[in-house]
C-alpha cells in the first residue's frame, strides 16, 4: 500500500464518520503532509495537539500556525492539560481534524480512557473527526470497537524515486552523481524499508563524506538499515560476509539453493513459479546449519534478518504477540530478504504446556508464526535451523510450511578435507603444505566446529612455542579431542533415524 491508498483509505473512514483513527508510524512530519493535504482536498480545518503546545490550529494567519490551547508547563500539569484537550474537542464548535500526538503514552490512565470514550461519543455524531499520531500501538481493551488502525507504509519504490530525485535537486552542485540506471535503481531496492527521513540522512551522510555519490554507496544503505533494524531490538541484521565457499561440503544442499534463487525473478513469476518460502535444516550440531543460512545472504544478494524468539516475550499482556507481529512486518517491510530463526526448537520449547504457564502466549506466537509462514505474499525466505527435530510440533513440518526439509549429518572424508583447507585459508595458511588427506582420516566423526577447534588450538600451539603451524601440531591437536560421535552419539542417533525418509539428505 502507497500514500496514496493510505489516504483515500483515511478519507473512506472519515466520510463514513468513524470515531477515532489510529495513524501508526514513527514518521510524523510524513504523516502530518499526508493529513495536510487530505485536509485542503476536504477542505476542512486541521489542528495538532501535543501536551508541551496544547492545540495549535494549522490555517494560516499570517504565516503563523494559532495555538487555540495551552500545553503544560510542568509535569504536574501533564494529566490536567490531557483532560482539558479532550474537553476541548467537546466543546469546540468547529468541525474538522482533531489530531492528538503521541497520546499512546495516556491510554494507561483509566480516567483519560473513560475521558476519551466521552469525547468520542460526543464527536461521533458530528463532522469532526478524531485521531491519534503515534509510533507506538497502544490500544485500550475498552476502545478496541472504537479505534480503526492504520498503519503507515514506509515509502515505495516510486516514493523512494521522489526522495532521491528531490534530494539530489537539493543537493545539485555540492554532489557528483555518479550512477548508471541499473545503478540508480540498486540503490532504490537498497534504500526499501527506511523511512523517508532515514533515505534523507542516508544520503546526506554519502555526500558529506567524499562529495560523491556512486553504486559503491550501497554499503553504506545496508548498514543503515542494519542500524534502523537493531534500534527496533527484535529482529537482528547479518551484513553478507560468508560466500558457499565457506562452507565445506553439503553440495546437494548448494545446487538446491543455486536453484532456489531463480525463484525471485521476474521471469519465474511470469512463468508461474511460486514464490521460495523456506528451507528447515536439522541434524548434527556444529555442522554448517547456522553457516549455511548466513551464506544464502551472500549468494542471493539480500538481507539476512535473525529473529530470536526468546526476545520477543514480554512480561506485559499482549505485547509478546504484537514483538512477534513487529518481527515479521518489520522483515516484510525490506522485502525481498531472508528471515534465520536459529535453533527454532529453543525457541518453542514448552509449548505444550503453554497454557498453564504462561496463558498460552506461547501458543499464539506459534500460531502466528505458522499462520503467516503459509499465508506470506512478501518475497521473505524463512530459514529455520534445529538440532532436537523430535521437539518440534508436527503442524510446522507438514508440506507447505517449507519448500523442503535437509538433513546435514557429521562431514565424509572428504568434506573433512574441505573444511580443514577452508578454515587454513582463513587463517592464511597454505593448505598444500599439510597432508590433509592423513588428518581428515584422522578426524573422522568430528563435525565442521570440532575441525575449526583443531586448526585454532593449533594455531595457538605454535604461537606460544615461537613458531609456525605444523603438521604434528595439527595431528597432535586433533588427537587429544574428543569428537562429536562420540560425546553425543546417542542423540545423532536419534537425529539419523528421524531423518531416514523424511529429509533430503544435503551431502
Amino acid at each position: 500500500m502507497n500514500l496514496d491508498e493510505v489516504s483515500f483509505e483515511i478519507e473512506t473512514y472519515v466520510r463514513a464518520k468513524y470515531p477515532l483513527i489510529y495513524l501508526l508510524t514513527p514518521e510524523e512530519a510524513r504523516a502530518k503532509d499526508l493529513l495536510n493535504r487530505l485536509a485542503r482536498k476536504m477542505d476542512t480545518q486541521l489542528r495538532y495537539w501535543s501536551c508541551t503546545k496544547g492545540f495549535v490550529d494549522q490555517r494560516e494567519s499570517g504565516g503563523i500556525p494559532m495555538r487555540e490551547q495551552p500545553g503544560a508547563t510542568k509535569t504536574s500539569d501533564l494529566k490536567k492539560v490531557v483532560i482539558e484537550a479532550l474537553e476541548f474537542i467537546q466543546n469546540s464548535p468547529d468541525n474538522g481534524f482533531y489530531v492528538l500526538l503521541d497520546f499512546h503514552a495516556w491510554l494507561d490512565e483509566a480516567l483519560i480512557v473513560r475521558k476519551l470514550r466521552d469525547t468520542i461519543e460526543m464527536t461521533s455524531s458530528c463532522a469532526k473527526s478524531l485521531f491519534i499520531l503515534s509510533p507506538r500501538k497502544v490500544i485500550p481493551p475498552e476502545c478496541e470497537k472504537e479505534f480503526i488502525l492504520v498503519d503507515l507504509p514506509t515509502p515505495d519504490v516510486e516514493e523512494i524515486q521522489m526522495i532521491l530525485n528531490r534530494s539530489l535537486k537539493a543537493l545539485q552542485g555540492r554532489v557528483r552523481v555518479s550512477l548508471s540506471d541499473q545503478d540508480r535503481m540498486q540503490l532504490v531496492d537498497a534504500f526499501r524499508g527506511l523511512p523517508s527521513n532515514e533515505i534523507e540522512n542516508v544520503l546526506s551522510r554519502m555526500v558529506v563524506r567524499d562529495g560523491t555519490l556512486n553504486a559503491g554507496d550501497l554499503s553504506d544503505v545496508v548498514c543503515q538499515k542494519g542500524r534502523v533494524i537493531a534500534a527496533s531490538g527484535i529482529l537482528q541484521f547479518y551484513p553478507p560476509r560468508e560466500g558457499l565457499d565457506s562452507v565445506g561440503g553439503l553440495e546437494q544442499l548448494k545446487a538446491w539453493l543455486q536453484r532456489k534463487r531463480l525463484g525471485f525473478t521476474q521471469p519465474a513469476r511470469d512463468f508461474g513459479l511460486d514464490m521460495p518460502k523456506g528451507i528447515l535444516l536439522v541434524g548434527v550440531p556444529g555442522c554448517g546449519k547456522s553457516l549455511t543460512a548466513k551464506t544464502i545472504s551472500t549468494l542471493w544478494k539480500m538481507p539476512l534478518l535473525r529473529l530470536d524468539i526468546g526476545q520477543l516475550f514480554s512480561s506485559y499482556i499482549g505485547s509478546t504477540e504484537e514483538n512477534m507481529r513487529k518481527a515479521i512486518a518489520t522483515a516484510e517491510s525490506i522485502a525481498p530478504c531472508i528471515l534465520w530463526i536459529d535453533e527454532i526448537e529453543k525457541g518453542l520449547s514448552g509449548m505444550q504446556g503453554s497454557d498453564n504457564a504462561d496463558g498460552g502466549v506461547a501458543r499464539r506466537i506459534f500460531a502466528t508464526l505458522l499462520t503467516w509462514m503459509q499465508e506470506k505474499t512478501k518475497p521473505v525466505f524463512l530459514v529455520a535451523t534445529a538440532n532436537d527435530v523430535s521437539s518440534l510440533p508436527p503442524e510446522f513440518l507438514r508440506k507447505g510450511r517449507f519448500d523442503d526439509i535437509f538433513f546435514i549429518d557429521l562431514p565424509n572424508s572428504s568434506e573433512r578435507l574441505q573444511i580443514l583447507s577452508i578454515h587454513l585459508s582463513k587463517r592464511k595458511r597454505d593448505p598444500a603444505k599439510f597432508d590433509l588427506p592423513a588428518l581428515a582420516a584422522r578426524t573422522e566423526g568430528f563435525s565442521g566446529a570440532d575441525i575449526e577447534s583443531v586448526v585454532a588450538e593449533s594455531l595457538e600451539t605454535a604461537f606460544l612455542a615461537g613458531r609456525d603451524i605444523t603438521q604434528f601440531d595439527l595431528d597432535s591437536v586433533a588427537s587429544a579431542c574428543v569428537p562429536l560421535a562420540s560425546t553425543m552419539a546417542e542423540k545423532i542417533a536419534e537425529v539419523r533415524q528421524w531423518a531416514e525418509g523424511r529429509a533430503r539428505k544435503a551431502t
